[in-house]
């Protein structure tokens, strides 16, 4: 009986030894499973509160219902109207703070936009356009200002450019002062400002706006502008044209060719590439050139269809560099062509010409490789000398002035094109962007066409489309 005891309270003992033990080495691991958590982290408090007059605190709290970071504050964070020394923001298990380092203008209604940048710690969402808004004054400014700025060359939308809002009126203020208010664009080119004073401003959009939101670099940032001031409170929508003033913004792309091997092996000859393939019975052959040409006699170039080498007429054109040579003809459906170059025919800047006649064979594309094409465009102002852009991998690849609403081509390349309507200001043909500092003039427009249209081969392709 003794022993039966001694050998339960020792069970015992090493029972409570081993729950003891585990209970005290054991790590704290959150239950797993169960529906995933999709709600934002939700405020429980802001110190001071949302909304506030008068407001002289140099440090702002909001605190979370759950673990929050922060994210991206750079590209996230707006605070206005602007600090020439931006706030401190960190973020402490549930607590996000704002610490002041610059002193706050009188009378004035601030607004700090997080954006999504305050997410919660476990799955990641976002207190999204989480905003404060607090007055230095006796009340809140109230007034808005919201319009939509496009793409001019193609009439889309860009969500990455930032709005100006400039007390100063001149000009060069947007490439030498920060700006007073600035606010984002969404997925459809819309901006809103709210909290405004009633006051005038230049409005610009901007793109690589960065830190500085100036206008620096004409060639590679998106621009906009208006073309009078605007006043907040206005209920007129303003609506914005961006462009980049690259020289080659509207040049429409050059058809790509297939490059054969240099004509020569020798430093010596002159070398060049050709077109591979088939000839375009609307385009060219193209001779490319890696130098340019000083010296061109077409004399010396003979084009033939047969053995017999029978002349076909043919005409040249030469770019500006030198480097392209186009040979033009009233080529034949499905014919194989004979291209004979003397050596004489041209000579390159460095004096090199080829060491012997060349021969250059291609053939023409038939009929039946293209598409005959009926197109209807309705509600494009003729007026307005509307181009109509066809465009593949988003290169203009055929830009056709119409005069009326309907557009007919015979021989049109297959595939899919996304159609565009350019208003051509000047009638070069071709898309031009803006120039602000030489005249503010604004660039030409270009409308979309919302439904792509497919071209078959050998076949009767009839649309109808709507601006």
């Amino acid at each position: 009986m003794r022993k039966a005891i001694f050998s339960f309270f020792m069970l015992l003992a090493g029972a409570f030894f081993l729950v003891y033990s585990s209970a005290g080495c054991a790590n704290i691991i959150p239950p797993s499973g169960g529906p995933r958590d999709s709600l934002p982290p939700k405020l429980v408090s802001a110190t001071p509160a949302d909304s506030t007059l008068n407001f002289r605190e140099n440090r702002i709290s909001f605190v979370f219902d759950e673990y929050v970071d922060l994210q991206e504050v750079q590209n996230n964070l707006l605070f206005t109207p602007t600090f020439e020394i931006n706030p401190e923001v960190s973020v402490r298990l549930r607590t996000v703070s704002v610490r002041f380092r610059d002193s706050l203008l009188p009378n004035t209604t601030y607004i700090l936009n997080f954006g999504n940048a305050i997410r919660d710690i476990n799955e990641n969402n976002p207190v999204r356009n989480f905003t404060y808004v607090f007055s230095t004054g006796n009340v809140l400014d109230s007034l808005t200002l919201s319009g939509r700025v496009l793409l001019a060359e193609n009439g889309k939308t860009d969500s990455t450019l930032t709005i100006l809002l400039h007390r100063n009126l001149e000009d060069s203020a947007v490439i030498k002062q920060r700006p007073i208010y600035v606010a984002r664009v969404d997925g459809e080119g819309r901006f809103r400002f709210t909290n405004l004073p009633r006051d005038t401003f230049a409005i610009y959009a901007l793109g690589d706006a960065g830190i500085v939101r100036r206008y620096q670099n004409r060639s590679t940032q998106f621009f906009a502008f208006n073309d009078a001031p605007v006043v907040a409170g206005s209920s007129d929508s303003i609506v914005l044209y961006a462009y980049k003033e690259a020289p080659a913004a509207g040049t429409p792309a050059t058809p790509t060719t297939r490059s054969t091997a240099p004509a020569g092996g020798g430093a010596e000859r002159l070398r060049f590439t050709a077109a591979g393939g088939t000839v375009d019975l609307q385009g060219d052959f193209i001779l490319n050139f890696p130098v340019p040409i000083r010296n061109l006699d077409t004399t010396q170039l003979l084009l033939s269809t047969d053995s017999t080498f029978t002349p076909v007429p043919f005409t040249t054109r030469l770019d500006s560099t030198g480097t392209e040579l186009r040979i033009r003809s009233p080529w034949r459906e499905g014919t194989q062509y004979n291209l004979i170059l003397d050596r004489a025919f041209a000579e390159d800047t460095l004096g090199r010409r080829l060491l012997k006649t060349d021969t250059l064979n291609f053939s023409t594309k038939k009929l039946s490789d293209y598409g005959r094409l009926n197109l209807r465009i309705r509600s494009a102002d003729t007026a307005r000398n509307p181009v109509l852009l066809f465009v593949q991998n988003s290169q203009v690849v055929k830009a056709v002035p119409i005069r009326s609403g309907v557009y007919t081509d015979r021989l049109f390349a297959p595939g899919e094109y996304e159609l565009r309507i350019l208003y051509d200001q000047n009638g070069n043909g071709k898309w031009d962007p803006g120039d602000f500092f030489g005249g503010r003039r604004q660039p030409e427009t270009v409308l979309p066409i919302r439904q792509n249209i497919t071209i078959k081969a050998d076949w009767d392709n009839e649309f109808e489309r709507s601006l």
